[in-house]
């Protein structure tokens, strides 16, 4: 069992690491998905935190499979960091499952939520008012178009409902509610004055 890293190291080890704001923030929106499925099921909420904010810090030196995620346990694990936190990081990239397979709430919710906040940003991004006002059906009317967020695999959005035995609407709506409250930190506050 290794030590346990609070929220406050966990920002400053991603600031280390990664130094592009859209990586950063999209860290951030993670670690809201998080916060938000933590507190709902009743689980660690700041554990949960530290996962999604570190869920990729490691990508901006080791953007290709299977470098990601393994060069950033092994980082984690020379700092000696809890093995729960590595073992989730690690399970939310598809080469790593043999050895790390999605067996917790903690594992099943990062693969969940990772996918969906990149593509609720990419969503949200193209709106005048951002994420305030965005709904399921809208995102779902933007999974059906292929060239947007195109490198977002819809089959994984969908997975992530499942995995976490919810529809994808609910699944949608969650997240929606975890980003709006940190809307200004991920740049999507709405810039429109009503």
């Amino acid at each position: 069992m290794g030590s346990r890293m609070t929220r406050e190291q966990a920002w400053e080890l991603l600031c280390r690491f990664t130094r592009g704001e859209s990586l950063r923030r999209h860290a951030l929106a993670v670690e809201a998905a998080m916060g938000f499925h933590a507190r709902l099921s009743g689980e660690d909420e700041e554990l949960w935190r530290v996962v999604g904010l570190l869920h990729d810090f490691d990508y901006e030196q080791n953007p290709d499979p299977p470098a990601h995620t393994r060069e950033g346990a092994r980082i984690l694990r020379e700092m000696g960091v809890d093995e729960t936190v590595v073992g989730a990081i690690l399970s939310h990239a598809e080469w790593n499952l043999q050895d790390h397979p999605r067996d917790s709430a903690l594992r099943r919710t990062l693969f969940a939520v990772d996918e969906m906040c990149g593509f609720l940003m990419a969503c949200a991004w193209v709106r005048p008012t951002r994420l305030e006002g965005l709904e399921p059906r809208s995102v779902r009317r933007k999974m059906k178009t292929p060239a947007f967020a195109a490198a977002v695999s819809r089959s994984d959005l969908q997975a992530g409902a499942e995995i976490l035995g919810v529809s994808l609407d609910e699944h949608i709506e969650r997240c929606l509610q975890a980003l709006r409250p940190v809307a200004a930190d991920l740049g999507l506050a709405s810039p429109v004055q009503g």
